[in-house]
């Protein structure tokens, strides 16, 4: 068993990574380093997981700052 705040699976979660979404989030990350959210470059795809990644960061930043 594996959870974390609200989510949690019966299996290792490393399992349903991709290496097309561990791609995603290195490219976020780095565009997000060095402040290159142009999202008129960006397919459709990655910014709807940009937003996603954007949201989880978010929240978990607030839960740190409740927890704090």
């Amino acid at each position: 068993m594996w959870a974390r705040k609200t989510v949690a699976t019966e299996s290792c979660p490393k399992s349903y990574i991709t290496a097309e979404s561990e791609a995603l989030v290195e490219d976020f990350l780095v565009r997000r380093r060095l402040g290159g959210m142009s999202f008129g470059e960006l397919s459709a795809r990655q910014v709807e997981g940009f937003l996603i990644l954007e949201q989880a960061l978010a929240a978990e930043a607030q839960a740190a700052r409740r927890e704090g």
